[in-house]
């Protein structure tokens, strides 16, 4: 397979427990392209939060969900392209906060593999879909994976065991899949349940820009001269408008000056976009945008969680804020209550891109007043994954709205 002659216009999450078969899945979903970067993309420029993009196709001969595939040719028949999606990576336990939360604002669906080879729920695939429904993705496509190793008998336990475990969850409608990735069995199946379940959401390419960036690189190697620098490249998803190169946008909430923070300004210098260098960005999907900005000011995710676009379109900065509180019953994995937030207390807040620890200065009922350590760029109503220190981790205790 080529690579993808289009933009990803949707972007999945991929979430569950840890060895259950997400590298593999993705895999088995993106085709060979993943083993085709030029060295300019290794290097940084396509910025990939995820594993793969995978450009989906069906046989015109074939009906569903048979006709799907991701092979440019099936038996001597060319396929059609459906359409290309990007997945978000959602790795191990101890990144669960830092990558999964963070990425909400550019998830518009997720697909949760479960083993069918193990108990459900394991630790994480609980905690991962706590998150969902707390970051609000309800577009949710369930992959029961590894099907091959085990027998029938136990692949219908473990079934079973999933469809209670996703009772009266925003899962509980989700379609169940059984695949092999390994194998490659059913994929064509699961590719159908995603067609199906998560829909390109509709989106206003006339509105101002505006990119939710995630991750943010220096390209450029040890020992490059001053002539042949390369400005700093900032990546994540247009939630809506149309980018441009040429284009000049802010970044807020910028860089720390004296202790304070900055807006910075720059110039879109290039776009890359499903693999592939490209005039215009288009909200769905992961780009990379090349900058005029100092690297030592992008270098290491510097710019990770900040929102870029023309400056009198972007969302207010806010060194603190009021949030509406709603707490989960108990914390998921360790079982125990969750006890009421309380004045003096730190916690870890992630909104849209943006993780931050901020200090409780005023506790209520269904409120709390923050000081953040590090401001964030957010408009009123925005979504806050709330976080408390319970033993060695953070863990998820509830959800917050911005007044």
């Amino acid at each position: 397979m080529t690579a993808n002659n289009r933009q990803p216009e949707v972007n999945i999450g991929l979430v569950g427990h840890v060895d259950h078969g997400k590298t593999t899945l993705v895999e088995a979903l993106s085709g060979a392209w993943t083993d085709q970067h030029s060295e300019e993309m290794k290097r940084g420029i396509s910025i990939r939060l995820g594993y793969a993009d995978a450009t989906f196709r069906r046989r015109p001969s074939v009906e569903p969900p048979e006709c799907y595939t991701v092979e440019e040719e099936v038996d001597g028949e060319p396929t059609e392209v459906v359409r290309t999606v990007s997945f978000v990576d959602a790795p191990g336990h101890e990144t669960l906060m830092a990558t999964m939360l963070s990425g909400a604002a550019i998830m518009d669906g997720a697909v949760l593999v479960v083993g069918a080879n193990e108990e459900v729920p394991q630790a994480q695939t609980e905690e991962h879909l706590m998150a969902l429904d707390i970051i609000g993705i309800d577009n949710i496509v369930i992959a029961q994976n590894k099907i091959d190793l085990v027998d029938p008998e136990r692949a219908r336990e473990n079934y079973e065991q999933i469809q209670a475990f996703v009772d009266g969850t925003v899962a509980e409608d989700a379609p169940v899949v059984p695949t092999s990735a390994e194998q490659g069995i059913n994929i064509d199946v699961l590719i159908d349940a995603i067609e199906e379940t998560i829909p390109t959401p509709e989106r206003d390419p006339e509105a101002p820009a505006q990119l939710q960036v995630a991750r943010s690189f220096d390209i450029n190697r040890p020992g490059t001269t001053f002539e042949q620098l390369q400005g700093g490249v900032i990546g994540g998803s247009l939630t809506q408008g149309t980018l441009e190169t040429g284009d000049e946008i802010e970044i807020r909430p910028g860089r720390d000056v004296d202790d304070r923070y900055e807006s910075v300004t720059t110039m879109v210098r290039s776009l890359q976009a499903g693999g592939e260098t490209v005039d215009a960005a288009t909200p769905g999907g992961l780009i990379g945008v090349g900058t005029g900005l100092d690297p030592s000011m992008t270098k290491g995710d510097g710019l990770a969680g900040q929102v870029a676009g023309p400056s009198e379109s972007l969302p207010p900065v806010h060194d603190g804020f009021t949030m509406d509180v709603e707490l989960l019953d108990r914390v998921v994995s360790v079982d125990e209550e969750i006890e009421p937030i309380s004045t003096g207390e730190p916690l870890m807040l992630t909104i849209g891109t943006a993780t931050t620890v901020g200090s409780v200065t005023s506790a209520r009922d269904a409120e709390a007043e923050v000081q953040l350590k590090r401001p964030v760029c957010a408009r009123e109503g925005a979504k806050i994954a709330i976080n408390r220190r319970v033993g060695a981790r953070w863990r998820l205790i509830g959800v917050g709205t911005l007044r």
